[in-house]
């Protein structure tokens, strides 16, 4: 992990901000492997930004050489006001990083982990332990905190491992899939606290996995393949970019599938670009006219005898952008198709 200080005594920063981090054209190679082909980003102060993409985009990449572990072939970045290169250190103590996996003692107790890592930090005794209980309380472990972190559910220690992030109130903080392998009940309570660091003034870099993760989370997000940004926008721009509303009809019996989505590819006046989810017993497509799909659609099935379980008109998910975006298919849909 990295934490975050008041700036250094290293060049000022320049310019007055209005991103919090930039990058331009970063490139970074290992062999012949391009891990990033020109990546430009730009993070606005007190905001999160999601940082999404299929695994090897160069998520990772664009994160450690933001977070001065690896220095870029070429291109420029500034996190904080401060050049990733040329003022590292300053760069470091402005950030915080907090990882896929708790950096956390579990013998120790919540509370004595904040403090220990509060003098790893310089702050003096009676400073940490103001600081660590200021810190339990803002992530609601204070009634947890004289417990080993042994027996901390994984929602505790993510939060915990938030917390640490925060000792030295950097005013950037990266965060690495944050929610890998929490229940829903943990995946929420790292939610609220990451919504807490924003409202009061973080900025925060998150790269998920989970694309529910980035929509409830992120007021804009970047999605990188291959090395580049493919697309930006807040996720509502995103998912209008897929055409608007999505019409989704869940079949009765799974071998009626091939004819409706066929019906409904037709009726939504895009043949062919309707998906099909085998498990769900589901077809999906785009629309321009919902008012018209929906009676035009019924119809069309009830003539041809299938039967309808659920119809429903929605906005596309994020999901459905990413897949799109990065050329991904849909499994299911493939299986159904065969």
């Amino acid at each position: 992990m990295l934490y975050g200080t008041a700036y250094g005594n290293g060049e000022k920063r320049e310019n007055a901000m209005t991103h919090a981090v930039t990058a331009e054209g970063l490139r970074k190679r290992y062999g012949d492997t391009p891990a990033l082909d020109g990546v430009d980003l730009a993070v606005g102060e007190g905001t999160v930004h999601g940082l999404l993409g299929p695994n090897g985009a160069g998520k990772t990449t664009a994160v450690r050489i933001l977070t001065t572990l690896l220095r870029p072939d070429s291109g420029t970045a500034r996190v904080a006001g401060f050049d990733v290169v040329r003022q590292a250190a300053d760069v470091r103590r402005s950030i915080g990083l907090v990882g896929q996996h708790a950096a956390l003692d579990e013998v120790l107790s919540g509370r004595q982990n904040l403090v220990m890592f509060g003098r790893l930090h310089h702050l003096r005794p009676a400073a940490a332990r103001a600081r660590a209980d200021e810190l339990l309380a803002r992530f609601g472990l204070t009634g947890a905190g004289t417990k080993p972190v042994g027996q901390f559910s994984g929602g505790m220690r993510r939060r915990l491992d938030l917390a640490v992030g925060m000792i030295c109130s950097p005013p950037v903080l990266f965060l690495d899939e944050p929610t890998t392998g929490l229940d829903p009940r943990g995946r929420t309570e790292v939610w609220d606290a990451v919504r807490a660091l924003v409202a009061a003034g973080t900025t925060v870099l998150l790269t998920t996995q989970y694309l529910e993760e980035a929509d409830q989370l992120a007021s804009r997000v970047s999605v990188v393949d291959a090395g580049r940004v493919v697309a930006e926008g807040t996720p509502d721009e995103l998912k209008s970019a897929l055409g608007g509303d999505r019409l989704d009809v869940v079949v009765r019996h799974a071998t009626d599938l091939p004819a409706a989505a066929a019906i409904v590819g037709k009726v939504a006046g895009a043949p062919g670009e309707a998906s099909v989810d085998l498990d769900a017993r589901r077809v999906s497509a785009p629309v321009r006219d919902r008012s018209a799909a929906l009676p035009e659609v019924l119809r069309a099935l009830d003539a041809a005898g299938i039967t309808v379980a659920d119809l429903a008109v929605r906005r596309p998910t994020l999901d459905e952008v990413f897949l799109h975006l990065t050329g991904s298919e849909n499994t299911t849909g493939k299986a159904a198709a065969a």
